[in-house]
């Protein structure tokens, strides 16, 4: 089911790139849309995740944790299964 439209407001300089991918694309403008936050969504995750770690790195202690258990999981994959 999908939900229901809302109206956005947006640049006429964003619209005019939204429009233009949409006809590269040959898809809805929704659809792109759709997909450019998806995108947006994952890289900002991966950049707090990239800042997680860069802290985690930053403390030995934490790091050296973070290794044991690493490691401890790194064992499963030789467990002989295909």
């Amino acid at each position: 089911m999908q939900s229901p439209m809302e109206t956005v407001l947006i640049t006429s300089t964003a619209l005019a790139t939204l429009r233009r991918l949409a006809e590269e694309a040959n898809e809805p403008m929704a659809v792109v849309l759709e997909r450019a936050l998806e995108a947006y969504r994952r890289g900002r995750y991966l950049e707090a995740l990239n800042e997680d770690v860069s802290a985690l790195r930053e403390d030995p202690a934490a790091w050296a944790v973070e290794q044991e258990e690493r490691a401890a999981w790194d064992a499963t994959l030789a467990d002989g299964l295909e």
